[in-house]
């Protein structure tokens, strides 16, 4: 070969490959490795090495809570929620504040006066929420002057619909920060014992539970939170949402206890007053004739005017919480709530279920007819003619008109709003008799007011 010949590429890759060690790998190592390689070339052909990771930017957005036994995480956790509290507490506004807000929207009225209202127009809302400081900005809006903007000629607001306005929203925030800091989990949601130490706490600051001896403090803390959780939790979970605790009207009927001069009246239909609370209880004591703390069907049965039908009865202790076949004061209660409130979903609910009998979710003829049964043998009982049950399932029906003219769900009861009549008419032979002579009734108050009208002249 020449000296400055170059070698024959062939002649280079033998001795190349001469020199390289010999490749003991099983075939099985080989696919593997070549398998591997595939996918990291098509990874990386398909655009792999420039992954997308816009996930990584997304915040965190579920902490988990301590366990039990993390004492100090817990401990963390109490602090924080405690602080953050007392934080959203000063950013509300004080007695002194709410003062100086009313002196500066009566500063600013704008004539001529409404009736007897001070109204403010948009220019000088402006200006008092200028004035105001910076705790009241978020009342200064365009929203909430249209809010209040009703049919003014000159486009003006009440000050009185509008200082009644930031004074139920600060109220609202005191209260959702009051009811909190008895929110143990810290998930914006109450439990029963939760609640049950809000109410206790409370109990000294409602000038109408004063006369209210310790010793009933429990039973009427009983009392006032089965109405919340009769009427909020109708699944029966075991706790209540702050958020729906606002919502509701209960709340109000129980801080309306603040007012000393509270009239007979108010406090006779407020289920939280004191005589609501004696009541009840006082009733339960009555119908507890072996004086043991429970109730058996057979004590239960003289509730009310005496005329609930066994039938009834018999499904009340088979569908509620009984302690060896009897009822007791925390059972009673939702007993009590649903009777005396039948025109409410949760007390037609509550009904519904015992007259479901085979938990089919509606009421057909045939249950209609088991349950009217009982009322026929009590008119026999008392000498009165029963009455035919094809007339009173035509009426039933007609008065619900459900949406599958065989059955009745519960969600027909309430859309007809005839739900405390049907309920009335099938397990209590009182509430039947008063369906059956309303217009009798009806005549006798029309005489009786005509009686009185004659005396007055």
């Amino acid at each position: 070969m020449a000296k400055d010949e170059q070698p024959h590429w062939s002649d280079i890759l033998r001795r190349r490959i001469a020199k390289s060690p010999k490749d003991e790998s099983s075939e099985e190592e080989k696919k593997a490795e070549e398998t591997e390689l595939f996918t990291k070339y098509y990874t990386d052909w398909k655009g792999g090495r420039h992954k997308d990771e816009s996930y990584k930017n997304i915040p965190r957005f579920y902490y988990r809570l301590p366990a039990e036994d993390e004492v100090l995480l817990q401990k963390l956790r109490e602090e924080s929620r405690a602080v953050f509290l007392q934080r959203k507490s000063r950013e509300l506004l004080d007695n002194e504040e709410l003062q100086n807000l009313w002196f500066l929207l009566d500063k600013h009225q704008v004539p001529p006066v409404n009736g007897e209202e001070a109204m403010i127009n948009y220019e000088a809302y402006l200006q008092v929420g200028e004035k105001a400081g910076p705790k009241c900005k978020k009342f200064f809006t365009a929203r909430v002057y249209a809010k209040l903007l009703h049919n003014d000629p000159y486009g003006r607001i009440s000050i009185m619909q509008f200082f009644n306005y930031v004074m139920r929203k600060v109220w609202l925030h005191q209260t959702r920060i009051g009811l909190s800091l008895y929110d143990v989990a810290g998930q914006g949601y109450l439990r029963e014992s939760d609640l049950e130490n809000y109410i206790l706490e409370l109990i000294p600051t409602l000038p109408q539970l004063d006369g209210l001896e310790k010793s009933f403090y429990s039973f009427y803390v009983c009392t006032a939170v089965r109405k919340f959780f009769f009427f909020l939790d109708p699944l029966r979970t075991g706790k209540i949402k702050i958020q729906d605790i606002l919502a509701c009207s209960f709340l109000d009927d129980l801080l309306e206890l603040r007012d000393e001069e509270l009239s007979k009246e108010s406090q006779e239909s407020n289920w939280f007053s004191a005589p609501s609370a004696l009541r009840v209880y006082g009733q339960y004591l009555n119908l507890d004739k072996d004086h043991n703390g429970m109730l058996s069907k057979e004590e239960l049965s003289r509730y009310g005017t005496a005329t609930l039908t066994s039938v009834f009865l018999d499904r009340v202790f088979q569908e509620c919480l009984t302690y060896d076949g009897e009822m007791d004061y925390k059972t009673y209660l939702d007993f009590v709530l649903a009777l005396e409130n039948r025109k409410e979903p949760a007390a037609l609910q509550y009904i519904f279920k015992l007259l479901d009998m085979e938990n089919q979710g509606y009421l057909n003829v045939f249950t209609l007819n088991y349950f009217f049964r009982a009322i026929q043998e009590q008119m026999k009982l008392h000498g009165q003619e029963p009455v035919s049950f094809q007339d009173v399932k035509d009426e039933i029906f007609d008065m619900v008109k459900p949406k599958d003219p065989f059955k009745i769900t519960l969600q027909d009861l309430v859309n007809s709003c005839q739900g405390d009549t049907v309920t009335s008419i099938l397990i209590d032979l009182n509430g039947f008799w008063t369906y059956e002579n309303r217009e009798v009734l009806v005549a006798n108050d029309n005489d009786s007011s005509n009686t009185a009208d004659l005396d007055d002249t």
